[in-house]
């Protein structure tokens, strides 16, 4: 191996100690419930959030049509997709890459007595053999590791011949990034930068003063990231994302390439980003609007 090849093998676990740490602090979707953490309360308020604000998930990810099928998630969060797939008769397996979501999902489970294994591991390098699984579903994970082509590979790996994939990943063609976080975000990062500009952010977006201070602080000490880069982790999953890239209709077909039968569609338009009439649309214009410009690229495909 090369020493430019170290150096960069280095450099990608060091950012991924960095996506480790935060997720585990962060785990997805625990942020939405005011709960007590691991209660019935807390799984409910999740679930409500997640599919109020992405009612496109049940239909786009299918999950009544996978009852017998060995499914395995990479990225499972608090468990809320994977419990829909359990529910639906699936042999279900989750696997994180922290402990915090791993232990959260099987608390999850445990509450809803629903069948289910998980474990800890790197979506770069899955611990399973080969051609085990009939459908692997990643939804908003992918695109927060460094070696995105290492993970697909791992995907291709696992999956039995004619075995799907179902992949979700920010998309670059979205009114959300070309207009929301390029334009309106990097005009509210300006303002970030002093207790007046936050301020009038906060009467502006609604978003809480103690979160605008801590992106504020976050981008002050922005770790190495060319400025559009380093505005993209932090207006995603929130401030101290380490770690969010976007991916065009193009990019998803090369980085799926050795699939076949790929088809991609868009989903959910983040309608903060629509001044005046966002909230006001109704969801067969919205369902329209991110058919094309969606934040969402669904990736299907078969190996």
């Amino acid at each position: 191996m090369s020493e430019h090849s170290d150096n960069s093998h280095a450099a990608n676990e060091e950012l991924k100690q960095r996506v480790r740490a935060f997720w585990q602090e962060h785990p997805c979707g625990s942020k939405f419930s005011d709960a007590e953490t691991g209660t019935r309360e807390f799984f409910q308020a999740v679930e409500n959030h997640r599919y109020e604000k992405e009612w496109h998930i049940p239909e786009a990810a299918n999950f009544a049509a996978t009852h017998g099928l060995k499914v395995l998630e990479i990225g499972c969060g608090v468990g809320t997709d994977g419990a829909h797939f359990a529910r639906a008769g699936a042999d279900y397996t989750g696997v994180d890459l922290t402990d915090a979501a791993v232990e959260l999902a099987r608390m999850g489970f445990a509450l809803a007595d629903l069948p289910g294994r998980f474990r800890v591991s790197d979506a770069e390098r899955l611990d399973f053999p080969d051609s085990m699984f009939d459908l692997v579903y990643s939804h908003g994970v992918l695109h927060h590791t460094p070696d995105i082509r290492a993970a697909i590979s791992e995907i291709h790996r696992v999956l039995k011949p004619e075995g799907r994939a179902v992949v979700m990943l920010y998309h670059r063609g979205s009114y959300n990034y070309r207009i929301g976080i390029r334009v309106l975000r990097r005009a509210g990062a300006g303002l970030l930068r002093s207790e007046r500009g936050i301020k009038i952010v906060n009467r502006l977006t609604g978003e809480p003063i103690v979160s605008l201070r801590e992106h504020a602080t976050a981008l002050k000490n922005a770790r190495g990231n060319s400025p559009a880069a380093e505005l993209l982790n932090q207006s995603t999953d929130g401030a101290g994302n380490p770690l969010a890239r976007v991916y065009s209709r193009c990019e998803a077909r090369e980085l799926f390439k050795d699939f076949r039968d790929v088809q991609l569609r868009t989903f959910f338009l983040n309608k903060r980003f629509i001044p005046l009439v966002g909230n006001l649309l109704p969801r067969s214009i919205e369902a329209a609007l991110a058919a094309r410009w969606g934040w969402h690229l669904w990736i299907y495909a078969r190996k």
